[in-house]
């Protein structure tokens, strides 16, 4: 694994010059602000006394420092601040006044009370972006509901759609998904408005709702016949919701495979000695013949998956240029040979936590690098540090 942590090189990043003042906290706004910084932007992150909840959740090696707060705050400097005390409210909005993006991710009510609503900022700073993700967007009977992950998925239908798809009963996907998908729309929504900024010189209020950002996600697919007025077919996709679009049982463990293309089918079907299928069978000539009769392929492939190993799989399929994956364990990427050939670990020295474990940001670049420029701060680490560049 590589180390790096060299602050200096942060001002190499995309967004170096940037200043993102953050009062998101858990999940969903951390980890849009992360990946910010990231690409280099200065994020200082406001905490309350008690500090992100999520620096709660263990396991962890020292209190206020659990390892989803490590791995969501990275590139981050960290002031604690009271909003409730009007000095230390007015230290905030004097930040901001020197900030490029206020990013929150509480209901604008809220802020609101806080004396830190759109309007109040903007009149101090009007080409500060104020950036608010929340659960539902504004004017809806929604809108002033408590909105957490699982909620959120339950409201984009992921639950029910497990069961659409073979599960036996309804199941959340397990992982902070709602609250990562819409972090990705706080991403690209929060620099939208930054370029939006260049041209015209003001800011604006950026809203990023969780139920209609995961509705994007599910709907790309399941909207399906109602895509047309009037409809011409039901909700759903055929393909995704197949009970047997699974990973493939071998003789010994479980493959990922995808015959989806002609090539792909002619292939696997001269791999198990039936060429002929690909003709005399009409379920397997073309695309749309496929989808039609995609849960009884799929079955058909797994019954033929079970009469060889997943070496053998692995080794034939690759042979014959159709698409395979081993079915990987959370231990196997550890170890997995692409991620150590590619540098995708990194080995991080903290000055409270020891070496810590940190995967490289996904994205590269050539001229303006990424990277992890600093690991996750302990609880008000920056306070003073940060204040004195403001004056107070």
């Amino acid at each position: 694994m590589t180390s790096v942590t060299d602050t200096t090189q942060s001002l190499l990043g995309a967004l170096a010059g940037l200043r993102v003042v953050d009062l998101t906290g858990v999940v969903l706004g951390p980890y849009a602000t992360q990946i910010l910084g990231d690409y280099g932007a200065d994020v200082i992150k406001i905490e309350p006394p008690g500090g992100d909840i999520m620096r709660q959740a263990g396991p962890m090696k020292h209190l206020g420092m659990g390892h989803i707060f490590i791995n969501t705050n990275r590139n981050k400097r960290s002031v604690v601040l009271d909003l409730r005390q009007a000095e230390q409210r007015e230290a905030l909005l004097a930040l901001c006044d020197t900030a490029d993006v206020l990013t929150y991710n509480i209901r604008p009510a809220s802020m609101a009370r806080l004396g830190l609503s759109f309007e109040a900022l903007h009149a101090r700073n009007p080409r500060l972006v104020v950036c608010g993700a929340y659960g539902y967007s504004e004017g809806g009977p929604y809108s002033d509901w408590p909105a957490y992950d699982d909620l959120i998925q339950g409201a984009a239908c992921i639950p029910w759609l497990m069961t659409q798809s073979g599960s036996h009963e309804p199941r959340y996907v397990p992982a902070t998904f709602a609250d990562r998908v819409t972090g990705l729309h706080m991403v690209h929504a929060v620099l939208a408005a930054v370029i939006a900024r260049y041209r015209t010189g003001v800011g604006q209020h950026v809203e990023v709702p969780m139920f209609e950002c995961l509705l994007q996600f599910v709907l790309g697919e399941h909207l399906g016949g109602e895509t047309w007025q009037p409809p011409i077919a039901p909700m759903g996709h055929s393909r995704m919701l197949a009970a047997n679009r699974k990973p493939y049982a071998t003789q010994d463990g479980h493959i990922c495979a995808l015959m989806y293309t002609d090539k792909h089918w002619q292939s696997f079907l001269r791999l198990i000695g039936q060429p002929e299928l690909f003709t005399t069978d009409p379920r397997f000539g073309t695309q749309s013949q496929r989808i039609a009769h995609i849960d009884a392929l799929y079955g058909f492939v797994g019954e033929h998956m079970r009469t060889r190993t997943s070496a053998q799989w692995l080794q034939d399929l690759a042979q014959h240029d159709i698409p395979v994956m081993p079915m990987m364990k959370l231990d196997d990427l550890l170890t997995d040979p692409h991620l150590t050939a590619t540098e995708g670990w990194l080995d991080i020295p903290h000055p409270h936590e020891g070496l810590l474990r940190q995967l490289r940001p996904p994205v590269r670049m050539t001229n303006t690098p990424t990277g992890v420029w600093r690991p996750a701060p302990t609880l008000g680490q920056h306070t003073q540090e940060v204040l004195r560049e403001i004056g107070r």
